[in-house]
Formats: C-alpha cells, sequence, structure tokens
C-alpha cells in the first residue's frame, strides 16, 4: 500500500486536473483508509499524517485475515495469499468508492464525478 500511496501523491501533485484528482483521491483513500475518517478531502492537512498512521492496522488485520484465508488447505503458496489479498483490497476499495460517492451525495458537491 506504500507503493499505491506514493502513486497516489504522485498523480496529485504532478496532474492539475478532474482526472488526475478523482485517481489521486481513490487511489490515496485506499491506499490509507483513515484518510475518509479523518475526513479528507475536507480536513485540514494537519491530521492527514495521523490518518495514515491509523490506517496501518487496517493493512494488517486484512492481510492477517488473508493468511488465515489462504492456509486452509494442507498445501498453501504465496499465490494463495496475493489471491486472497486481492480478493480484501477490492472490497476495501468498493468501499471507499462507496464512501466517496455518499459523501459527494449528501454534501452536494462534485468532489469526483
Amino acid at each position: 500500500m506504500a507503493v499505491l500511496g506514493a502513486f497516489s501523491w504522485l498523480v496529485l501533485r504532478v496532474g492539475n486536473g478532474r482526472l488526475s484528482g478523482t485517481i489521486g483521491l481513490v487511489t490515496g483513500a485506499t491506499a490509507a483508509p483513515g484518510l475518509l475518517v479523518a475526513g479528507a478531502p475536507f480536513a485540514d492537512d494537519a491530521r492527514y499524517p495521523t490518518a495514515v498512521l491509523a490506517s496501518v492496522p487496517v493493512w494488517l488485520v486484512l492481510g492477517l485475515v488473508a493468511s488465515r484465508r489462504a492456509t486452509r488447505p494442507l498445501m498453501a503458496s504465496w499465490r494463495d495469499y496475493w489471491r486472497e489479498m486481492a480478493f480484501l483490497g477490492a472490497a476495501l476499495t468498493a468501499g471507499v468508492v462507496g464512501a466517496i460517492v455518499v459523501s459527494t451525495t449528501i454534501l452536494g458537491e462534485s468532489l469526483v464525478f
């Protein structure tokens, strides 16, 4: 997720349009789901480092769940782990997109779309 977070940061710094903002917001919130809890993109930037640190336990728990699910069979491989992690990451990304759509609807502002 550090790579995804770095990609998000780079997209937000280099790009200056709606598409780069959308990609940066979705990938950044996926890499650090605590950003949405902290109020990104509306909150003060000073709260973002704490929100990113608060996201680390989320990914540790997802990794633990993926490892438990991948090692149910007697023979497990890294491929099984990454498949399980991909499913959990996709679910987290769907939740992030859903939260952004709901907040856009409630606030009546065009954050993304």
